[in-house]
């Protein structure tokens, strides 16, 4: 059971993490002139794809 939870920390950080550096890059490249529309709701899709991974690991299945 404690290994369970530590893989789900883990997974945590690192979903934390890249989801961090998605907002850092996405506001980053909105402030440019030039900005690739396109990409940029790519990059605003995975991170909010990354964020409700991430709620759903922190309230687990049953709180859905």
């Amino acid at each position: 059971e404690g290994g369970a939870y530590m893989a789900i920390e883990q997974r945590l950080r690192e979903l934390d993490a890249r989801h961090r550096d998605l907002d850092i890059i996405i506001k980053s490249e909105a402030q440019h002139p030039s900005v690739d529309a396109t990409r940029l709701s790519a990059m605003k899709r995975q991170k909010l794809k990354l964020k409700e991974e991430i709620e759903n690991l922190r309230h687990g299945p049953d709180h859905n």
